[in-house]
């Protein structure tokens, strides 16, 4: 039996693990396009990118698992449901559990995985993209300047560009800067990059000219090579990193800092967070139990189950948008958040019910042609 029961759970795994890696990588595809944006508009690395395209995968794979299960466990049990060797089984004596123990057993070890990536990779992950989203608002390379643009970092500062390579060099720079004491002056250079000296940002400008006028009216004009242009005053950010649901720790999440206005604000939130983060899993346990639902939990068809897999998907469908309905609504009530607890719960003890209530098949459907019998002659 154990053989058996091995070879029933690879029949299993290897679907499900390709699953996974599709859906992950049409995920990662479709977040990638999203990030663009950093490349194109912000003018990041694409080692900024792809840290960031990474960063979120956690979350998204959580997402995608329990699809990935119920698809997989559709395919592997439609097929060996189909080739009869479920009946096989069925008929060697194995017990409907025994039968669909492989799938439980691998369904339970995904939500497990599953719950430790909620529970610790994801705020680890989260934090992390925080911070380098947090670097990315304040990079003053990406905000001050923007190719063919006439911009405005702080007031009364104009810069503008014609030009910004791929190393970050800037061309044909022009800065109008005008002081609290009225004072205005134009800078004017060839090409510059913003560089750091001394602990903070300055915008090295190459073959400057410098022109503002005096107290007295007078034009002065200042031609350098180098001139460094101080950016210290533009970098006081005294914003801090704030910390969203997604990036916080379960305890973080059932036991707020009250004393924090926005912990105080958002706590019904947190709680629905932290309750989502153990819930979630189990529809990886439920997602399977409704997939060998819609394969064993009927008689046997030598045409398909192509009904049943349409009926239990669009369950499927449903039991998880239910689950999404309860999340948002555990934001503005708390009870509800049982609820996040039960729908996953009750698709399981649904779908387990019908494939018990099915009476086991112990033969082997096998059609035989009709054999003919040659008269003996007298």
């Amino acid at each position: 039996m154990r053989l058996i029961d091995r070879y029933l759970l690879r029949q299993l795994l290897g679907p499900t693990v390709l699953a996974i890696t599709a859906l992950s990588g049409v995920v990662l595809l479709s977040q990638s396009l999203s990030g663009l944006d950093l490349v194109v508009n912000q003018r990041q690395s694409f080692m900024v990118f792809l840290k960031v395209t990474l960063l979120y995968m956690p979350q998204l794979i959580n997402m995608i698992l329990p699809i990935a299960v119920f698809v997989a466990a559709l395919v592997a049990l439609n097929r060996l449901h189909t080739e009869q060797e479920i009946v096989v089984c069925f008929a060697g004596g194995m017990s409907r559990w025994r039968v669909i123990s492989p799938a439980m057993r691998l369904a339970s070890t995904i939500a497990l995985l599953a719950l430790l990536m909620n529970l610790w990779v994801q705020p680890v992950t989260y934090r992390a993209l925080r911070q380098v989203l947090f670097d990315v608002k304040t990079d003053l390379a990406a905000t001050l300047v923007r190719e063919g643009e006439f911009t405005q970092p702080v007031p009364g500062l104009t810069v503008y560009a014609q030009t910004i390579d791929n190393k970050g060099e800037m061309h044909n720079i022009f800065i109008h800067q005008t002081k609290d004491d009225g004072i205005a002056t134009t800078y004017i250079a060839n090409s510059g990059r913003v560089v750091q000296r001394a602990g903070g940002p300055v915008l090295l400008l190459h073959d400057e000219s410098t022109q503002r006028f005096s107290p007295r009216g007078v034009l002065e004009v200042l031609t350098t090579p180098e001139y460094p242009f101080e950016l210290s005053s533009l970098n006081d950010n005294d914003e801090l990193i704030q910390y969203k649901q997604s990036d916080r720790f379960l305890h973080e999440l059932f036991y707020p800092d009250l004393q924090q206005d926005w912990e105080k604000r958002n706590r019904k939130a947190l709680l629905a967070e932290g309750h989502q983060r153990i819930a979630t899993p189990l529809y990886n346990i439920a997602f399977m139990a409704m997939a060998l639902s819609a394969v064993i939990g009927g008689a046997f068809s030598r045409l398909g189950y192509g009904r049943r897999i349409v009926v239990v998907s669009a369950a499927a469908v449903a039991v998880r948008i239910l689950g999404f309905v309860a999340l948002s609504a555990a934001n503005s009530a708390v009870w509800v958040n049982v609820l996040q607890y039960l729908i996953p719960i009750a698709a399981t003890a649904i779908a387990l019910r019908s494939v018990f209530r099915q009476r086991v098949s112990r033969f082997i459907d096998i059609r035989r042609r009709p054999v003919r019998i040659a008269p003996v002659p007298a």
